[in-house]
């Protein structure tokens, strides 16, 4: 089993920053989602985006709506990106608008209440591209048939994007598993410049969650806890959760809650592309822990370090997300450690794409699977424990073209396997790239991060 021992947290270097999405790419993926519409004879696509929700109108152009509204329309010939009044310059200064493969048109009705309208309606500019035929809706989620009547028809839009499109065209589908199916959305696989811009995004999120751990004293604020992470300027993920204390849900963030001696605590640093997190206890040593959690590290944290070195050693290329599940579930016992949602998903800039990982999935892993190992436990004596941390499946081909494009990134995820194998024990394999260097690290006491598990 597990055991403690004292060490230093790794440092293997400050990534340089990653490179911009070139105009390359951005045709590629365009033109990615034109075959991909073309297969299911999709007369255009339609996909929104908002604050919260700028995923894959990201992925596809460059830009993202900030505080707006958005709609990109992407027919066979043409390619539009409708923008309110604030974004319309900034949906300007994108490579595919600069090179001319995509038209800015601008929609006063995406723009925040009381603004001064007066354009074109957003129907009106939409009958130009959709007219007729089946148009696919892209939101952010899809549907089952366990969740609705007819999943092809069930939109996740607002309806002031939907009822237009469903009045000037024939039919509206639910399209938006194109981009982030598990097995085969367009965002679901990563290339090599991507894992650099993730790598970037994991380095910026465990730094500030370290300077964080390594500022935390019994008596300090949520507030100055947070403020002691030094977060960077890099787009939230999420909003970064920060619960101390008996009863205190997972979701909560700051209010003022002191760091008092014997209280459970778990939070998180979230970028686009990474999201850092940990659980554990105001404690220097079990001493401090209530009576009933004074054997957490034994009873709850070892078996779920030993667990997650057998989750990464699970992700290869060919192994089913059901598999997965199922040994996630036999090494965590729910009635001890309620885990509840799945063991991993894929992560990109939305925190949670989707999973390959669920009960019976029969959706194997890939090679370019950005996996959140993200697997959370639960007890009501125990409160928590976490290593939630950003990982890349890749083949030796991947490998070699990353090595060879960004052999800096190779390096550190190199360096960071070897940490988790050599000092920590897990069983990482060579396909496997940690992009943290918070990867492998559980420190249960967290008034004295310096004891960590090793396996």
């Amino acid at each position: 089993m597990p055991g403690l021992v004292r060490i230093d947290w790794p440092e293997h270097g400050s990534p340089d920053v990653p490179p911009a999405l070139s105009l390359v790419e951005l045709r590629g993926r365009l033109a990615a989602l034109r075959g991909a519409a073309a297969r299911r004879d999709y007369r255009a696509v339609v996909v929104y985006g908002d604050r919260e929700h700028a995923a894959n109108i990201h992925w596809l152009t460059g830009f993202d709506p900030r505080f707006e509204e958005a709609v990109l329309v992407v027919s066979q010939g043409d390619a539009l990106l409708v923008a309110g009044n604030e974004c319309l310059p900034y949906a300007a200064d994108t490579p595919l608008v600069r090179a001319g493969d995509v038209r800015v048109v601008h929609c006063a009705s995406l723009s925040l209440p009381s603004q001064p309208r007066g354009t074109a309606r957003l129907a009106d500019i939409l009958a130009g591209v959709v007219s007729g035929g089946t148009v696919g809706a892209v939101g952010w989620k899809w549907f089952g048939p366990d969740e609705v009547d007819v999943p092809a028809l069930a939109l996740d839009i607002p309806a002031f994007v939907a009822d237009p499109l469903r009045r000037l065209s024939g039919r509206v589908e639910n399209a938006t598993d194109l981009m982030m199916h598990p097995a085969y959305g367009l965002r679901a696989r990563v290339d090599a410049a991507e894992i650099a811009r993730l790598e970037f995004a994991n380095h910026m999120a465990a730094a500030a969650l370290r300077r964080m751990v390594f500022a935390f004293r019994e008596g300090m604020t949520d507030f100055a806890a947070i403020e002691a992470a030094q977060v960077g300027g890099l787009p939230l993920g999420c909003h970064s959760t920060f619960a101390v204390g008996q009863g205190v849900q997972g979701l909560a963030g700051p209010s003022g809650r002191r760091l008092e001696r014997g209280a459970p605590i778990g939070f998180n640093i979230c970028h686009w592309g990474a999201n850092i997190c940990r659980a554990g206890w105001v404690a220097r040593g079990a001493d401090d822990l209530p009576d009933a959690a004074r054997d957490y590290l034994a009873a709850f944290v070892q078996p779920y370090v030993a667990a997650m070195s057998d989750w990464c050693g699970m992700m290869r290329p060919g192994v089913s997300g059901g598999a997965v599940w199922a040994a996630m579930r036999a090494a965590l016992p729910y009635g001890r450690f309620h885990v509840d949602l799945n063991p991993g998903h894929l992560i990109g800039l939305d925190e949670w794409m989707s999973s390959p990982i669920a009960e019976g999935s029969e959706i194997p892993l890939e090679s370019g699977m950005a996996m959140q190992m993200d697997v959370i436990p639960s007890h009501p004596d125990y409160g928590s424990t976490r290593m939630e941390d950003g990982y890349v499946i890749a083949d030796a081909a991947l490998r070699a073209d990353l090595a060879e494009r960004f052999p800096d990134v190779a390096a550190r995820c190199a360096a960071r396997a070897a940490f988790m194998r050599g000092v920590i024990g897990m069983d990482v394999p060579d396909c496997l790239l940690p992009l943290a260097d918070t990867c492998g690290i559980v420190a249960p006491f967290l008034l004295d991060p310096a004891q960590v598990v090793v396996v």
